[in-house]
């Protein structure tokens, strides 16, 4: 193979990995989005202000049955989470290992010239 027909299929290489370090980064985004909008959505939950001009007894009724809810909707939000940290994660390994492998190639090519 001459080094002309190596630096070709370098390039071609380089492309793809390229390509897949883009498509790894995009996953990535998404996945951080994804974990960003459920942490938001239980920082929510601990931030809500009940009406005060009600009978005391009337508002602590009020606030147990939020609490009660906040409680059911903070372990569904929890559980998404900890299912978008584990993508998350594994979108991160990915995006590191495609950029890997695209420096390496790149340092391949930058040789070949």
């Amino acid at each position: 193979m001459t080094a002309a027909e190596k630096s070709a299929q370098i390039a071609r290489l380089c492309t793809l990995t390229d390509l897949m370090l883009n498509a790894s980064l995009t996953s990535l985004q998404s996945a951080a989005a994804a974990r960003t909008a459920s942490l938001d959505r239980l920082a929510d939950l601990d931030q809500t202000t009940l009406a005060t001009d009600l009978p005391n007894l009337a508002l602590a009724e009020v606030e147990i049955r939020y609490q009660r809810w906040a409680d059911q909707r903070r372990a569904e939000i929890n559980l998404t989470l900890a299912r978008q940290t584990a993508a998350w994660i594994e979108a991160r390994q990915a995006a590191a290992l495609a950029f890997g492998k695209a420096q390496a190639l790149q340092g391949m090519a930058k040789k070949l010239k």
